[in-house]
């Protein structure tokens, strides 16, 4: 779990505690790579400040939809190398939590749309849930099914 945890507050600290030295580095590289080319910590800035208009103009969306995918592919790597028994449908919430937050990158970002009125960082951070809940019904099915045996 601590390692999950490292992993949330920054994508590469989680592999960097399970020994995973040069996958953890290329985590952290490519977290700076995409934050600063997508603008990320400024857009973050401005929905802070309740600016969406300004954090939407600022926000380079074409480098930030592969923000999602990065950040939760590093949290279930994570997770999985901690040395902890998962089970094989481990994957499934931490999956789901990146297409739903892809998509609530891609429909907040269309200047008319609803969802842009709280802007490209809360309402992509809002879909997490619904990818989170998604994941784990859908973990819960696969078990019972397959009789899922524990890594």
């Amino acid at each position: 779990m601590e390692r999950l945890l490292w992993s949330i507050a920054f994508p590469g600290f989680g592999q960097l505690l399970n020994h995973q030295f040069l996958k953890g580095i290329l985590f952290i590289f490519l977290e700076l790579i995409v934050n600063y080319k997508a603008n990320f910590n400024q857009i973050i800035a401005y929905s802070f400040q309740g600016d969406y208009d300004r954090a939407l103009a600022e926000a380079h969306i074409n480098w930030l939809l592969f923000y999602p995918c990065l950040y939760f592919f590093s949290m279930w790597d994570a997770y999985k190398n901690a040395g902890e028994p998962v089970s094989r449908f481990t994957y499934l919430p931490f999956v789901f939590s990146a297409y739903f937050v892809t998509w609530g990158l891609m429909v907040s970002s269309k200047p008319h749309s609803p969802w842009s009125q709280i802007g490209p960082v809360f309402f992509p951070m809002l879909c997490v849930i619904p990818g989170v809940l998604t994941g784990l019904i859908l973990k819960w099915i696969c078990e019972k099914i397959w009789k899922n045996p524990v890594h």
